[in-house]
């Protein structure tokens, strides 16, 4: 019987060691039970931050000092979760966890709300007289910003209090995925069966096992695509209706300032690049057609290799001394943060069942992050390794240089610092071998992340778009609806050169990102300011790089905005997108001439 590793089967060295959190289980349960404890030593604040600009300065401190805490609790039970949803104990602890995370929030609420009911020109007072409020300054800034948003305090710790239940969704949708979802092995071309959880193998060399997995998942989709439709409503209705309730124009404008971005930059990016790409797309889906031949091009075909016959492969010592080596460039702390990250189990690699599905990384203030991945000995996986290490990389230097408020830019910035990574490293691959087939595959993974980010994401981003604005007009939003959106976009961007078949449509249940605002379309920020510091880098060498590297270590004190133009990149200005479209253009004609 084919089937997957248990997470007890899996070799220690290739899972990360949550022991740098807490040594023990019990020890997670005492600091859990110390946590619970503590909100009292922030509400014994509440009614009085209008006395003075010490007592909000103590909450504030006191208020940090909680988070800090509960933070660690929350990553602890949430990153076992991730390592294994089908895990009852896993379970209940991150149940514990949220709920936990839920109460201190509804009960520390008073902390943003109460000083917004104080006379106007109070906080600005309070910073102006009280020094030890500079790390706060940032928090308080936004907070004033917030006020035209703010409902009366009462109602503000109602909506805190109903935190668990109003992020159920995302929770509900993730752990379907995790720990209920199941596909059946699937043969490839010779016969042999390939375990497989969900979305696995479907940009696999082998045609007749990559398309029998694409077949699997979008079978095991179909089943639950009324269930997970209700889930994605349910938290479109959501924004939408705290929008409305917060008096913004719409829930994209609600999301959308607390990314600190403007709505026109936000349809520059899908207008320009939906539109420019498009062409660039067909042609390179016109020349895998063909390369492989095909009679269709089918949605899981997009990404398969163009040439079967080469796929290098790499040990995961051999793809960490490229990355190191790629990333040097960066300067000498950076690099000593990748070694660390590398080789002292920051990293989940194994594959067992239950793990979650994706790569991600998790920074947990005070101690490192983490990254979530799967290693398959693949030069490709390295290359999404050195992107999931671009936000450890920046977790770090943000944690290292400021306080624990201000380490986390807002989300438009946030994929940036992991995608300039990810092109570094393809870059450093590219010079180091003059091999014409090893640069033809090194192209092809180059606009592999173009795709990822530049195209899947966005459309990803465009979906949302569509449908937030079919939401605020009442329209509910229902599988036939999405499927129906989804094959749509599709269509008008591929223009009938892939085919928009019932898996394409339902690409839509594929992504959790959906679960948190507007992500998927930051993706494409990130990788055109990516783009225009690795060519500045590329270019300039040492005074790019520490420019960089400088932004990294102001974390979220600046604008998203703000930090891109210190990166040299105005991301004011269609620009830079439309530059990095060309690349992507440059890219497809070299694969084109190289066949």
């Amino acid at each position: 019987m084919v089937r997957l590793p248990k997470r007890s089967e899996v070799p220690e060295e290739q899972t990360w060691k949550l022991a740098d959190i807490f040594p023990t289980k019990e020890a997670w349960e005492s600091e859990f039970n110390e946590v619970a404890s503590m909100a009292g030593q922030v509400t014994k604040f509440k009614g009085k931050l209008g006395e003075s600009a010490k007592t909000l300065l103590a909450c504030c401190e006191a208020l940090e000092a909680l988070m800090k805490r509960l933070v660690k609790v929350v990553s602890y039970a949430s990153l076992h979760l991730a390592s294994d949803g089908t895990n009852p104990e896993y379970q209940e602890m991150a149940a514990r966890a949220m709920s936990l995370a839920a109460r201190i929030r509804a009960e520390t609420s008073f902390v943003t709300s109460e000083p917004l009911t104080l006379p106007d020109g109070t906080l600005e007072k309070y910073l102006a007289e009280e020094p030890g409020l500079e790390p706060f300054r940032i928090t308080i800034e936004k907070m004033i910003e917030q006020k035209p948003y703010q409902l009366h305090p009462d109602t503000e710790a109602a909506l805190a209090a109903l935190g668990e239940v109003l992020n159920a969704p995302g929770m509900i949708y993730e752990r379907s995925r995790t720990a209920d979802l199941s596909c059946n092995p699937v043969p490839d071309s010779k016969g042999k069966l390939h375990p497989m959880t969900f979305g696995d193998h479907e940009d696999h060399l082998d045609m007749v096992l990559r398309r029998n997995a694409y077949a699997e998942t979008t079978r095991v989709m179909k089943a639950y695509q009324n269930t997970y439709a209700g889930t994605w409503g349910t938290e479109v209705k959501k924004s939408v209706t705290l929008a409305q309730l917060r008096g913004y124009e719409s829930a994209i404008h609600m999301i959308l300032h607390q990314q600190e971005v403007t709505v026109d930059i936000y349809n520059s990016l899908h207008d320009i690049i939906l539109t420019e790409l498009a062409p660039h797309m067909r042609k390179y889906a016109r020349l895998r057609k063909e390369v492989l031949g095909l009679d269709k091009m089918l949605y899981c075909d997009i990404e398969a290799p163009l040439d079967p016959e080469f796929e290098p492969e790499t040990t995961w010592e051999e793809a960490s001394d490229i990355i190191i080596n790629a990333l040097s460039v960066l300067g000498p702390e950076y690099t000593e943060i990748m070694k660390n990250a590398l080789e002292n189990r920051w990293v989940d690699r194994a594959d067992n069942l239950g793990k979650r599905t994706g790569a991600f990384c998790s920074s947990v203030y005070g101690v490192h992050p983490y990254i979530c991945l799967k290693w398959d000995n693949s030069l490709r996986t390295a290359l999404t390794l050195a992107h999931e290490l671009g936000h450890a990389g920046q977790g770090v230097l943000a944690q290292r240089y400021q306080s624990f408020s201000n380490t986390r830019p807002t989300m438009f910035f946030i994929e940036a610092p992991s995608t300039i990574n990810e092109i570094l490293v393809g870059n450093y691959i590219l010079s180091q071998d003059s091999d014409v087939r090893r640069r033809r595959w090194l192209i092809m993974q180059l606009l592999k992340t173009y795709h990822h980010n530049f195209v899947r994401h966005l459309i990803e981003g465009e979906l949302q778009r569509r449908l937030y604005a079919l939401a605020e007009q009442g329209r509910p939003i229902t599988a036939s609806l999405l499927n129906k959106v989804q094959g749509e976009i599709l269509d008008e961007f591929w223009g009938g050169e892939v085919e928009i078949d019932d898996g394409a449509r339902l690409v839509w249940m594929r992504q959790s990102h959906y679960y948190r605002g507007l992500y998927p379309y930051t993706y494409s920020a990130g990788l055109t300011i990516g783009t225009a510091v690795a060519k500045a880098i590329r270019e300039q060498g040492t005074p790019a790089a520490e420019r960089w590297i400088e932004v990294l270590k102001l974390g979220g004190t600046k604008k998203p905005l703000e930090l891109s133009m210190m990166a040299g990149v105005d991301m004011t200005k269609p620009d830079p997108i439309r530059e990095a479209v060309a690349f992507v253009g440059e890219l497809v004609g070299e694969a084109v001439n190289s066949f």
